[in-house]
C-alpha cells in the first residue's frame, strides 16, 4: 500500500524524481546551466596524483562549443546566454563550472573565479563539478556562506562504489574519499550530486546495482548517470581496441532496463538529473546507439510504465 500511495504521488508525468522538479522548486522561474570551462587541470593529469587522468576521459565529448578556455568567465557566459536567450528571454542562468577539476586551484582564485560568475547578470547561482579528494575546507566555508545568498549545487564524479574499479580506471581516489566529501558537504547544508558511470569494465550487473544501494545510505540530493562510452583519444580506447573481451557493451534495450533496476533501488528522495551522456559522433566509438539524450529518457520512462514500476520501488531505509 505504501509503495502505491508513493507511486500516485509522483510527477504524474515521470516515474522519478526529475531534476527539473527540484530546480522549479527553487526558482519561480526556468533556469538553464551554461557550462564554463576556467582552464583547470586535474591532480589525476599534473602528476600531484598521476599522469594521463582517468582512462576514459577525453573532456572534448562533454564541452559544449561555446565555452572556450581562451575566453574569460564573463565571455563564456555572455556567450551561453545568447546561446539560450533567444528562445527564453526571461530566463535565468546557472554558471556550471564543468570541465574538469573546478575545485583544483588556489581558494583565493577559485573564489575570484565563482564570484566573477556569480556578478554577471541573469546568474542566480552556481553549480560546480569536481573531484571527491578536491574541496579543502577553507573552500566548504565559502560555498556554505554562498549558498544563503545564491544557489549552490556541488557536484561529485563518484563514478564507482568499487575500489577495485577506481582503481582499474586510474581514478586515483577511494570510494571511503567519495563518502567523505558528500557527507561533509552536506552538513553544511549545500546540496550535493554524485555523479556515476554505468558499466565500468570488470563490474557485473549485480555490482552496478549495488552502487544504487550505497549511494541510498548517503546524503545526496542529485544524481546522475551515464553509459561507459569509449572514446577516441582515452586509454580506454586502447584496451578495447586490445582487449575487447574485457567489456561488455549494453544493448540499448538492456541499458535501458539497466537504468530502470537501478532507479529502483535508489532513494526515492533523491533527484535523478539524467540516464545518459551524449558525446560528439566524431570522437565517439562504442556504444554507438543513435539516440539524443531524451530519446533515450523517454525509453526509459516507457520502459517504468510498462513494467509497472518507479524510483524506490525496492529501496530500503537502512
Amino acid at each position: 500500500m505504501i509503495h502505491i500511495l508513493y507511486l500516485c504521488a509522483m510527477n504524474e508525468q515521470k516515474p522519478y524524481r526529475d531534476f527539473s522538479e527540484f530546480l522549479s522548486q527553487k526558482f519561480p522561474y526556468k533556469v538553464q546551466k551554461i557550462s564554463i570551462n576556467a582552464g583547470f587541470t586535474c591532480p589525476n593529469r599534473d602528476g600531484a596524483k598521476g599522469r594521463g587522468g582517468c582512462t576514459y576521459c577525453n573532456n572534448q565529448s562533454f564541452s559544449p562549443g561555446y565555452g572556450k578556455p581562451t575566453k574569460t568567465i564573463s565571455e563564456q557566459l555572455a556567450d551561453g546566454v545568447d546561446f539560450f536567450s533567444h528562445k527564453y528571454p526571461e530566463m535565468k542562468y546557472l554558471a556550471y563550472f564543468q570541465s574538469y577539476t573546478n575545485t583544483y586551484d588556489s581558494v583565493e582564485k577559485l573564489i575570484a573565479m565563482y564570484q566573477e560568475a556569480l556578478v554577471y547578470p541573469n546568474v542566480v547561482g552556481l553549480v560546480i563539478s569536481t573531484r571527491p579528494d578536491c574541496m579543502p575546507d577553507e573552500l566548504l566555508d565559502f560555498f556554505e556562506q554562498c549558498s544563503k545568498k545564491h544557489f549552490v549545487l556541488i557536484e561529485y564524479g563518484v563514478e564507482s562504489t568499487l575500489n577495485k574499479t577506481l582503481e582499474r580506471v586510474n581514478r586515483q581516489h577511494t570510494w571511503e574519499e567519495s563518502r567523505e566529501a558528500i557527507e561533509k558537504t552536506a552538513a553544511r547544508g549545500i546540496p550535493v550530486g554524485a555523479h556515476m558511470i554505468l558499466g565500468l569494465p570488470g563490474e557485473t550487473e549485480e555490482e552496478i546495482l549495488h552502487h544504487a544501494v550505497a549511494l541510498s545510505a548517503l546524503p545526496l540530493t542529485t544524481v546522475k548517470l551515464h553509459q561507459l562510452q569509449i572514446i577516441k583519444g582515452t586509454a580506454i580506447a586502447k584496451e578495447f581496441k586490445l582487449l575487447p573481451e574485457s567489456f561488455y557493451m549494453f544493448s540499448l534495450d538492456e541499458y535501458v532496463d539497466l537504468c530502470v533496476d537501478f532507479a529502483e533501488r535508489l532513494n526515492p528522495d533523491f533527484y535523478i538529473e539524467r540516464f545518459a551522456s551524449q558525446s560528439p559522433k566524431e570522437l565517439l566509438i562504442a556504444p554507438d546507439w543513435g539516440l539524443k539524450n531524451y530519446e533515450l529518457t523517454e525509453k526509459v520512462i516507457k520502459r517504468f510504465k510498462e513494467r509497472g514500476t518507479w524510483q524506490g520501488r525496492l529501496w530500503q531505509r537502512k
